[in-house]
């Protein structure tokens, strides 16, 4: 089986954000010089994804913008001799082939990758989600891939987290199969302490069989009323191979405050132009405490 397709779900409200996201998507507030979506398609392409199906709302259209050409501004930067400007805007529009679907009603993760049918047609495919960020040397959705690949089955991203943690995730079902994979056989959604199966949770990233959406299309809404992605993925565990990769890497939750102050703080480590800069910032305000 060969991963070509990869759907990033991001109609959600960005209600933990808010006000910031009133007016302006989650996905487009910007992770030191680039928006958090920019870094999702980038891994995306980076594990080899070709064509790329972003899940939006009527409040997104900015999305659509960004990753397109913008001739006025290009030929003003061209003009100013701006080439590294210039290089960086032609790059976010030349990254995959990006296309574009309206999930119409807020109806859940899991309605919102049913929305991708079409798109995905009869190919196993990747899903990444738009507030989970991951900083990893190969890309996290490729070492899925590539265990996806090598047992012929839809596979889910996790790592351990606490057992306070657990209740906010799935926690999985496992058996070992080898290191850092897992055969599943069970998944429940936001588990109270009896339902705990582990302490391992999917954290933002799978690939999938297209024998999802058969199931999603009949699947009853289930926590907080809506068709949620894990419901699906339970009953596809059931039918067919799933295996789990404890995937090697950082994963952040930009879709809160906290979670998105973390990743700003580390990417601007990270980067050449602020690192050093802000290593200086943060020593003199830790002095001051």
């Amino acid at each position: 089986m060969k991963v070509r397709k990869a759907v990033i779900p991001a109609a959600g409200l960005g209600t933990r954000m808010l006000p910031a996201t009133k007016t302006v998507p989650k996905e487009m507030l910007p992770l030191v010089d680039k928006p958090v979506i920019q870094y999702i398609i980038e891994e995306a392409v980076a594990a080899g994804i070709e064509d790329i199906l972003v899940v939006t709302n009527r409040a997104k259209s900015a999305m659509d913008d960004y990753f397109d050409y913008y001739p006025e501004l290009e030929e003003r930067l061209a003009r100013a001799g701006k080439e590294r400007e210039l290089a960086e805007v032609r790059r976010a529009a030349d990254l995959a082939n990006i296309f574009y679907v309206r999930q119409k009603e807020t109806k859940g993760l899991g309605h919102a990758i049913w929305r991708a049918k079409r798109f995905v047609g009869d190919e196993p495919f990747a899903v990444l989600l738009g507030d989970d960020i991951m900083r990893s040397q190969t890309p996290v959705i490729g070492q899925l891939i590539a265990g996806a690949e090598k047992y012929g089955a839809s596979c889910v991203g996790v790592q351990q987290v606490s057992t306070e943690a657990i209740s906010k995730y799935s926690s999985v079902k496992v058996a070992p199969l080898e290191e850092r994979i897992f055969q599943v056989s069970d998944m429940v959604e936001k588990p109270r302490p009896e339902e705990i199966f582990s302490n391992y949770a999917i954290l933002g990233r799978y690939v999938l069989q297209p024998g999802i959406f058969d199931i999603l299309e009949n699947l009853k809404p289930g926590y907080g009323g809506e068709i949620q992605l894990t419901d699906g993925l339970k009953e596809l565990c059931k039918r067919d191979k799933m295996v789990a990769v404890d995937f090697e890497g950082k994963r952040y939750d930009t879709g809160n405050l906290k979670g998105f102050l973390e990743a700003t703080i580390d990417f601007s480590l990270a980067h050449p132009e602020t690192g050093e800069w802000l290593k200086g910032f943060l020593k003199e305000k830790a002095g001051q405490l």
